[in-house]
This record gives structure tokens, sequence and C-alpha cells, in this order.
């Protein structure tokens, strides 16, 4: 059973349950492979909140962008954030914003090396 904490300290909140229940059944060599390609891929959730309050100042919808939101973050653009509303929304739900991106970030990581792993056993054989 791997350490979260060791290998990702920066989780906090609903973020670090979750994952610490993604690495419960991992070796240490795979919650260390899975660490470093989900630190790479998540958003921090104060980058977020950045780009969020970047839209009071004319650049609405850039975290959208980040979250892999084109759509939205096309419509806020045009929008002015939805005329500020939506960037507000955005502003006070940063956090779930982040938090449901790291999910599928970490399920698509889980899926990857799964994938990897299963491969690299049939080869053996």
């Amino acid at each position: 059973m791997a350490n979260v904490l060791r290998h990702l300290p920066e989780l906090e909140g609903m973020e670090l349950g979750y994952i610490q229940g993604l690495m419960k059944s991992m070796d240490e060599e795979e919650a260390s492979l899975f660490a470093q390609v989900y630190r790479a891929r998540r958003k921090d959730p104060q980058m977020v909140l950045i780009l969020t309050l970047l839209g009071f100042f004319g650049f609405a919808g850039l975290q959208r962008f980040i979250l892999d939101q084109i759509g939205l973050g096309i419509l806020y653009l045009i929008t002015a954030g939805l005329c500020f509303i939506g960037t507000i929304v955005d502003l006070v739900n940063y956090k779930s914003l982040a938090y449901e991106y790291n999910i599928k970030v970490a399920h698509e990581t889980l899926n990857m090396l799964n994938n990897n792993f299963s491969e690299k056993g049939s080869n053996e054989n």
C-alpha cells in the first residue's frame, strides 16, 4: 500500500481522500509512476482561482480553457463571462471545478497505467 502524502504531498481535502482510495492497491513502483503522471497533468485550484479572477479584467474563460472546456471558454470569452455572472459563479466554485477535472485526470492516468502494466505483463509471458 503506497503512502499518498509521500508521493503527492501537495494534495489536500477531498482530492487527497479520493487519490488515496485509488492508490491503496498500488505497489511503490506503480504509485511513483502514477504520482509523476498525475502531478504533471492535474490543475492546482489556486491556478483556477487566478485565471478566474483575470476574467474581471477582460480575459474571461481562461479557467475553462485550462480545464479542457473549450466550448465554455469561447462562450465566456465572447460574452465577457456571460456578463460576469458565469465568472462570479466560477469564482465561488473554483475548488470544485479543479477537483472534478483532477478526478477525471486521475482516472485517465490510472487507465493508462493499467494498460501499460498489463501490456508489460503479457510481453513477459
